[in-house]
């Protein structure tokens, strides 16, 4: 398995200024990283600036993994929803310039209070076919595309098997995230088990976890059924990641495992950290 880091950890220091674009990736190949994700998120992603990626990461001796963006299928109107499938086709393109082998796109966005699983049903044909059109393209250009569990409405371990099955071409496979699954209230290490046949890319990402009814305070964010979560270090919070990594190591994968860091801390620190304690745990798992 090759560890690595998203640039998404290193948001706050993107914003601040303190790191350019084009540093994430000696930062982050600095620390022993193997390869990052690009999250154009903070910056934009354009044909120069992904010639400069490509450039960077081949003297670094470092992987560009994957490529993520956000989408959304579920526009009500159809000339909208043609205009968004042809965007995530573009942007194909620049997973392409990048020359990564893996693409992340969103597939569907509602808030939990209309993420009932009749209305993922009723929506699950026209996502099934842009994710089918998108995998389609991308598959011409040697790229596999991915879905991630996150959003509450396309993020219980069932959803997106089902979103998988349904699509059903080689090229579109998931991107695990193995904390994401507490948004939605489902044990993350059954959960992970559930998809892990379907994974091409593993993202390890911690969580503190309250069961509380009000919110402890800034930087905690509620779960689908009312509890509460904060972003944590990886190996600080309360994810059993000891537990998932070798249900990782039991599946045979040996694909790319992405550290992944959204919490209050400095991310320099914390993204640095989580990287150690990735490696000790596939050590010691």
């Amino acid at each position: 398995m090759k560890i690595g880091l998203s640039t998404y950890s290193l948001l706050q220091a993107v914003k601040s200024g303190a790191l350019a674009p084009l540093d994430l990736l000696d930062w982050i190949a600095a620390r022993g990283g193997a390869h990052v994700e690009i999250v154009p998120i903070g910056f934009e992603v354009t044909d120069d600036m992904a010639d400069q990626f490509r450039e960077r990461a081949r003297h670094l001796n470092i992987e560009i993994s994957n490529y993520l963006i956000g989408a959304d299928f579920i526009k009500n109107d159809g000339a909208a929803y043609e205009r968004e499938v042809e965007r995530v086709m573009r942007q194909v393109d620049v997973a392409k310039r990048l020359g990564v082998s893996l693409m992340r796109h969103d597939v569907a966005w509602r808030p939990p209070a209309d993420a009932s699983i009749w209305q993922f049903e009723e929506d699950l044909p026209r996502i099934v076919a842009a994710c089918q059109r998108i995998a389609d393209y991308a598959q011409s250009l040697g790229i596999v595309t991915t879905v991630e569990n996150h959003g509450y409405f396309v993020q219980h371990s069932d959803r997106v098997i089902r979103l998988v099955q349904a699509v059903n071409r080689p090229n579109f496979r998931l991107t695990v995230d193995v904390g994401n699954f507490l948004c939605v209230d489902e044990d993350p290490v059954a959960a992970v088990q559930k998809c892990l046949p379907y994974a091409a890319m593993v993202h390890l990402k911690d969580f503190y976890v309250r069961y509380d009814q009000t919110s402890p305070g800034h930087g905690w964010f509620s779960t689908a059924g009312g509890h509460f979560l904060r972003g944590a270090m990886v190996g600080h919070g309360d994810v059993r990641l000891r537990d998932i990594v070798a249900a990782v190591k039991r599946a045979k994968y040996d694909g790319f495992v992405s550290v992944e860091f959204e919490g209050l801390e400095e991310s320099r620190l914390a993204s640095e950290e989580g990287l150690k304690n990735a490696r000790a745990l596939l050590e010691q798992s």
